[in-house]
């Protein structure tokens, strides 16, 4: 069965703080740059309820000192699934709106639903225009569906996301018959469980994130 019918928002906490790795042992520790996290909202449907997950999981990375979110809902954003590399000006209009702030991203968390035991299609679009902008950055995933809790729609993405050149990290946040653990409001009915998810999926993130930036600010990536 798919899952994805509206809701609205939900609140919880998370915190995560990091210190600059070149800071010298005799002066006072400094914190990095928060990490810019690309938040990636993947289902397009009619009567979604990706946004209550969305905004459940945009509550943790709020109040996560690592990293610094930006929602970007595919539900704005018109790609075709024709690939060209001569993009009309209509098409080059909705890259404007979404590839500078993926190229800009240091990290990226794919919110995705499963449609018949895969993610949708737009999301699929989102990944295939565009290459650089994925390369040598983190990808961690949130998922929500029926019984498999979107889990074999993330299984097939981290496959693609390698071909990317990205890094998916281990741990997922996944909610299982989503519609039942929210209430009518989009708060979360027990979230401690999915708590703890989101803080070691995010705790892997900020490290690989913070990793990653660094190695490419000494040496490009591919050079």
């Amino acid at each position: 069965m798919n899952l994805d019918t509206a809701q609205p928002s939900a609140q919880a906490t998370a915190q995560l703080t990091t210190s600059d790795p070149t800071t010298s042992a005799a002066s006072e520790s400094t914190p990095t740059a928060p990490l810019k996290l690309a938040v990636i909202l993947g289902s397009t449907r009619e009567g979604r309820f990706g946004p209550v997950v969305a905004d459940w999981f945009l509550s943790r990375t709020d109040r996560h000192t690592g990293f610094s979110a930006d929602l970007v809902d595919l539900a704005d954003i018109d790609l075709p699934t024709a690939l060209s590399y001569r993009p009309g000006s209509a098409v080059q209009t909705q890259l404007a709106k979404v590839s500078p702030r993926l190229a800009d991203a240091d990290a990226f968390v794919v919110i995705t639903p499963e449609y018949n035991h895969s993610f949708p299609a737009a999301l699929k679009s989102l990944i295939d225009w565009h290459y650089g902008e994925w390369q040598a950055k983190p990808v961690g995933f949130v998922s929500y569906g029926g019984i498999s809790g979107g889990l074999r729609a993330v299984e097939q993405l981290r496959q693609i996301f390698a071909e990317m050149h990205a890094v998916t990290v281990r741990d997922t946040v996944s909610f299982h018959n989503a519609g039942a653990h929210f209430d009518d409001e989009g708060r979360h009915k027990d979230p401690s469980a999915a708590e703890s998810a989101a803080t070691a999926m995010l705790d892997q993130l900020a490290w690989w994130g913070l990793a990653l930036r660094d190695a490419k600010s000494a040496r490009p990536y591919g050079k």
